[in-house]
């Protein structure tokens, strides 16, 4: 079986729980070696050494974590094209634009992004209050993280790579990896790396460590674990919520993001200016990734009109067209088709597609349900149930009112979006649905489609539970998404050579510092 990276080095596993393959999910062919299943020792050991190593890693010059996290970045756009290749072999997304394109430069440029705001101190938001003596900024943990990564991003979420990943470091915290079961060659190969890079750059050797699968149990018990500081999680809301239990059993904090269905509502003038172009990208937004990105459009909100029958029709008209589409794996597609079920069982119509697996591999035919606004409202919980594949509900609505009640009727999400017309018509029902969506989306989008993340300061890709388990955080983007992983620390009197760097009279670092309520990099 392939090697574990535990405790500073790639070694054996310790009384595995047994193994697994990879699967290449266009073909349903095994590929690669075995990769260990591991058991209660190699998760001892991991922790032990985590925590070994969290001291050392906190008390770290900046530049050093930021220099690591940049010559990662560096070793992972030179390792691109083995990369990509795995990555494709293990998941079935695209060679190109999908994973040489578009999701590794994302993932070196989010390691970059966090590099620099370890060196301007950003994530560390240093107050000073010079009436009271009080200062504070955001610390370190100085304990380890365990990031889950998902499996529909192999490198921009990966364990060992992603947001969560980075977030951690960037606060100077060991990270424990929990790799995805369906691209472990692809995470040995990120977890090299990085490797390769803290030592290089003078980290802990225990900074990084992964792990490839473990059971369930040992998972729960892994992070209601004292010895973690934090729980970085992406996945299903019933593996999301089932490890929240156990963290907040024992106080840890988790950061979940779980399923999200993304309302998109279409008003009145919008389809009568440009309802063609709305149906191609619809089609386009839902099928992107086969479906499986978090910000999938699964319900959309169409007038009960003329001009919303004619929108049905065209886009019917491309999903009935579609070939099978490659998910990235048997389970993905046994929950998609129970998912669908679901639906239909809740009130819900197939209006196009066949809802079937068709093909070999792990495949799905793009399929579009119906329901009308009044069935909607009666069975709103049923009806907003993730089905995570190239699958959408049109969900026809009577009226401005009527939309604004199902805005109501909607649970947290990552996104909301609203199409309205250029001339001003829908002006007036923009504001009163925008009103009710607003506080039951972290990102509300005008006249887009919601699947597309752009890494930046500004973005907020989370939302109110249960799309995520905290609604004032983000995955996505530095250096908000960093504080997840920080401790917000006061000094009380405290004397100037005893302060961090960033806290002390004479700036010596030179940051910008909340200074009795005003920004500014002045010494004191």
């Amino acid at each position: 079986m392939e090697q574990l990276l535990i405790a500073g080095q790639w070694r054996n596993p310790s009384n595995p729980v047994g193994s697994f393959h990879a699967v290449n999910p266009a073909t349903g062919e095994v590929i690669g070696p075995a990769f260990p299943r591991s058991g209660d020792d190699d998760i001892e050991l991991a922790v032990v050494a985590a925590s070994q190593a969290a001291d050392a890693l906190a008390a770290t010059e900046p530049e050093r974590i930021a220099a690591f996290l940049d010559a990662y970045a560096a070793a992972i756009e030179a390792a691109k094209d083995e990369l990509v290749a795995t990555a494709h072999a293990e998941t079935g997304l695209p060679v190109s634009p999908r994973l040489a394109d578009v999701e590794l430069p994302r993932t070196s440029g989010q390691l970059r992004q966090a590099a620099q705001a370890v060196r301007a101190y950003a994530w560390t938001h240093p107050v000073i209050d010079t009436k009271t003596g009080l200062r504070a900024h955001f610390a370190p943990l100085q304990k380890p993280v365990v990031v889950f990564g998902p499996n529909n991003f192999p490198f921009a979420y990966n364990a060992v790579a992603g947001s969560d990943f980075a977030s951690a470091i960037a606060t100077r915290n060991p990270v424990i990896a929990k790799a995805h079961p369906l691209h472990p060659a692809t995470s040995r190969l990120l977890a090299s790396l990085a490797f390769d890079a803290a030592i290089a750059n003078g980290l802990p050797a225990a900074t990084v460590q992964l792990l490839y699968d473990f059971d369930s149990a040992l998972g729960l018990r892994l992070v209601g674990d004292r010895r973690i500081g934090a729980i970085g999680f992406t996945g299903s809301r019933a593996a999301g919520l089932a490890l929240k239990s156990a963290a907040d059993a024992s106080g840890i904090p988790i950061y979940a993001e779980m399923s999200s269905v993304n309302p998109v509502f279409l008003l009145p003038g919008a389809l009568r200016e440009r309802g063609e172009t709305l149906a191609q990208e619809f089609f386009g937004s839902c099928t992107m990734g086969s479906g499986q990105f978090c910000t999938n459009p699964g319900i959309v909100l169409v007038p009960a009109n003329a001009d919303g029958d004619a929108f049905l029709a065209r886009a019917a008209e491309r999903f009935d067209a579609a070939a099978p589409m490659v998910l990235l794996s048997t389970g993905v597609q046994q929950h998609l088709a129970a998912g669908v079920q679901a639906l239909r069982d809740a009130g819900a119509q197939l209006v196009a597609g066949k809802a079937s697996a068709d093909g070999p591999g792990s495949r799905y035919t793009p399929s579009l349900l119906s329901v009308d606004g009044d069935a909607f409202l009666a069975h709103a919980q049923a009806l907003q149930q993730e089905a995570f594949g190239p699958v959408s509900l049109l969900v026809r609505y009577r009226d401005i009112d009527q939309a604004i009640a199902i805005a109501r009727a909607f649970d947290g999400n990552l996104t909301g979006s609203l199409h309205s017309a250029a001339d001003g018509s829908d002006d007036a029902a923009y504001k009163r649905i925008a009103a009710a969506l607003r506080p039951r989306v972290g990102r509300l989008i005008d006249d887009k489609w919601p699947t597309g993340v752009v890494v930046s300061p500004a973005m907020q890709h989370g939302g109110p539970y249960p799309s995520t388990s905290h609604a004032g955080f983000t995955s996505v983007g530095m250096p908000a998404a960093i504080h997840r992983f920080a401790q917000l620390q006061a000094y009380d009197n405290v004397r100037d050579d005893r302060l961090p760097v960033e806290l002390r009279n004479a700036n010596p670092a030179g940051v910008q510092r909340l200074v009795d309520g005003v920004w500014c990099d002045r010494a004191l």
